[in-house]
């Protein structure tokens, strides 16, 4: 057994068995992640739970719901801010909105949504751009604490400053705290900004599409996927777009060399943004 040319060492084999048993009980895929990603927080969940080999984990993921959810939340765990390269934002202002304005009623997909900083986002620069009423944003994640915190949309004040300097750098039209409310050392977000928000849980390796979508919104999630399974993602996103529907990556992203490479056009080369090409379809 050899994988990437290198000889297996025994913490693959149990890692193998530990994704592939996770897989069977729960239908979460992880298989085909970044294995070095994976074996990190793999390792730091170990540490946490006091275990010595990963192969002790197998019985109790398996037979403790708890320490399952636990171990997910290790694993798919994602950091983010709140208009995250505003340069991309920019562009979305500039580029997708005009075509956005031209639908009677706008879906968007944020896959991968994890805290919700972005949907927030999105929420805030759709509102500014005169369209939020008539979107509808789907926003969904693998990680069900990231959800619940996403839905809750409160913060942490310490992130205030960065997330307004993005905001202003991202073209934002008002003053940032317009937005938002802050109490007892958390940022609150205005309630208005979810009331055309559905939150939950969407495991990208294994469920289906989400019919006609003008965008879809995936930044700094295919980095965690192997080649395979980032071409079944954007196969899978390739098939939710409408013709003429945008993707937006995140920066160190590409569809260059994937499997939808030829039905898109590049709207923003280093924002990662693309427009799906119209098929006769």
């Amino acid at each position: 057994m050899h994988q990437n040319g290198h000889s297996m060492t025994t913490e693959d084999v149990e890692i193998n068995i530990l994704l592939e048993a996770i897989y069977q009980q729960y239908g979460y895929d992880f298989r085909q992640y970044n294995r070095a990603s994976i074996t990190r927080r793999i390792r730091n969940f170990l540490n946490k739970t006091g275990n010595n080999r990963i192969s002790e984990l197998i019985p109790l993921a398996l037979h403790d719901a708890g320490v399952f959810k636990s171990l997910i939340n290790s694993i798919s765990v994602t950091v983010t801010e709140m208009f995250r390269d505003p340069f991309v934002y920019r562009m979305i202002r500039k580029k997708v909105v005009p075509y956005l304005r031209t639908y009677p009623a706008i879906n968007i997909w944020v896959a991968g949504c994890a805290t919700g900083e972005e949907i927030y986002s999105l929420a805030i620069l759709l509102k500014e751009e005169g369209i939020y009423d008539r979107t509808q944003i789907f926003a969904t994640d693998i990680n069900e604490e990231s959800i619940a915190v996403a839905e809750e949309g409160i913060f942490s004040a310490d992130t205030t400053r960065t997330n307004t300097n993005n905001y202003h750098a991202s073209g934002g039209k008002h003053s940032f705290n317009e937005y938002y409310f802050t109490k007892y050392g958390k940022t609150m977000m205005n309630r208005e900004l979810k009331k055309n928000v559905v939150f939950s849980t969407h495991n990208l390796s294994v469920d289906s599409v989400f019919n006609e979508m003008q965008m879809i919104f995936c930044r700094n999630v295919l980095i965690y996927f192997t080649r395979d399974l980032q071409n079944r993602v954007l196969k899978l996103f390739d098939d939710s777009l409408i013709n003429n529907g945008f993707l937006v990556l995140g920066t160190k992203e590409d569809i260059q060399f994937s499997i939808i490479a030829g039905n898109c056009n590049v709207i923003g080369k280093s924002e990662k943004i693309y427009q799906k090409k119209w098929s006769g379809k």
